[in-house]
């Protein structure tokens, strides 16, 4: 058959990488469009997946501006699949929610965060799908019994031991010691239509961070938005494809980035996120609380993180922040490889490839869909 892949962002890139490959092998025709996202080409031609981009001239980050990128979005794939006849339509953006029910094209889309943390995202994008793919410890609200659940994360498409196996010689090119200790922080643009309101790491929280870890390691930051000048020194300047051999080789991480937070959890990488998410998302609350593989701060405390709890009685505010950062830095290397070590083995025990679980679900839907709403544990065996 003839799939076509929308990708809107860098992390989406990784999450269907193997999955493409994966449907090429087995004979299927994949068409990729994606649309001006930060490195997000950089890492297509890096790869050699051929690709289509539909909005090249990308768009402002107001509110207009994004409505308007949309519609240039919505109006080019449409024209495009009417060209194509792809069979299928699969991807985690808006695109396909529309053009799919147009041209009567089944739509797949693939989320990971629970339905009231993007609400505008959930209300346009899931009624056009035909099935909404979400991890188990996700919550979709009303769209609940429209989701097909699995026992993953899609971190756990390119970083599962299956596909990654981290490189030191990568990291030297990279002009960074493996061997010595070294934090990676990231800082994103909280611009999206989902981050109203939303806080995360500012100038003096970097700079209070930097103070405390200097004596101890490296820095190396990377960002969406522009940095400071007293913070671009510590800019990391590396191919992008290589960001998960740097990560996971760091002794910590640090960020207000959902995506980056769980890579370094799954690779084993204690991690610290600071943004006022912290308690809403139900796969990083299974990351940080059930597995213990990194540490959720809120940078506010102005609102109820869930039902009967008080962010009063959560860590919330850069002081927690700081806390928790000391508390990792008196680890050893030693005791950091072992205890994280451990519990990403209890992770992966529990959980499953899901590129080889996504790649079977594309090229058996519809029936894909109705087999894993039934499944037991012994189903989830194959995709081990």
């Amino acid at each position: 058959m003839k799939v076509l892949v929308y990708l809107g962002h860098p992390a989406h890139f990784h999450l269907y990488k193997n999955v493409i490959r994966n449907l090429k092998n087995d004979g299927h025709t994949v068409e990729v469009l994606i649309k001006k996202k930060e490195n997000l080409e950089q890492l297509l031609q890096n790869s050699g997946i051929p690709y289509h981009n539909i909005l090249r001239e990308g768009r402002k980050d107001t509110k207009l501006g994004m409505a308007f990128g949309a519609i240039k979005r919505i109006w080019r794939e449409l024209v495009f699949c009417i060209k194509e006849k792809p069979d299928l339509l699969t991807g985690t953006s808006v695109e396909n929610s529309y053009v799919g029910p147009l041209l009567r094209i089944p739509v797949v889309y693939c989320g990971e965060d629970d339905a009231d943390v993007i609400p505008l995202q959930a209300k346009i994008c899931y009624p056009g799908a035909s099935v909404v793919l979400t991890p188990d410890s996700c919550d979709d609200g009303q769209w609940n019994g429209k989701t097909t659940k699995y026992p993953s994360y899609h971190e756990l498409a390119y970083l599962h031991p299956n596909h990654f196996k981290a490189s030191k010689q990568i990291v030297k090119e990279q002009g960074i010691n493996p061997d010595k200790p070294y934090a990676i922080m990231r800082f994103v643009k909280l611009k999206a239509n989902h981050d109203d309101n939303i806080k995360g790491i500012n100038k003096e929280v970097a700079l209070r961070l930097i103070e405390l870890m200097k004596p101890h390691m490296d820095i190396y930051i990377t960002s969406e938005r522009p940095l400071e000048p007293e913070l671009e020194p510590y800019r990391i300047r590396i191919n992008p494809i290589y960001m998960h051999d740097v990560m996971a080789f760091a002794s910590l991480y640090i960020g207000d980035s959902q995506t980056m937070a769980a890579e370094a959890g799954v690779l084993g990488v204690p991690f610290v996120r600071f943004n006022d998410f912290v308690g809403r998302i139900g796969y990083l609350r299974e990351l940080e609380d059930d597995y213990q593989l990194g540490i959720g701060i809120k940078a506010s405390s102005n609102e109820l993180v869930s039902e009967g709890i008080s962010e009063l009685e959560k860590p919330c505010g850069p002081e927690a922040l700081y806390e928790a950062v000391e508390k990792l830095m008196a680890l050893t290397e030693e005791e950091r490889k072992r205890v994280y070590g451990e519990r990403v083995k209890k992770m992966l025990e529990e959980k499953v490839d899901y590129a080889k679980f996504l790649t079977w679900f594309l090229e058996n839907y519809p029936a894909s869909a109705e087999a894993t709403r039934k499944a037991d544990k012994a189903f989830w065996k194959q995709f081990k």
